[in-house]
């Protein structure tokens, strides 16, 4: 989805959420949309929950960090730090 699909639909999740006071289950890779509607994130690797909490607390996780960025000697996470 480009830029624009991807406000529009964390707009409609959100307007759903809202007006019917119901709780949306997102599986969704794209993290900016994650951390943009989502109260609670539950974070998988391998389908096993290895973080649980707010997008603040899942931005530091060490598990979540490492799972997708690398361990902090990888040079993976090194390229991504810059």
């Amino acid at each position: 989805m480009n830029p624009s699909e991807k406000k529009d639909l964390a707009k409609s999740i959100r307007q759903i959420r809202d007006t019917f006071k119901v709780t949306i289950l997102l599986i969704e890779h794209d993290m900016g949309l994650v951390m943009d509607i989502c109260e609670q994130i539950t974070v998988l690797d391998h389908g096993v929950i290895i973080a649980s909490g707010s997008p603040a607390e899942i931005q530091a996780n060490p598990k979540v960090i490492e799972a997708y960025l690398g361990e902090p000697g990888d040079a993976l996470a090194q390229g991504a730090a810059r």
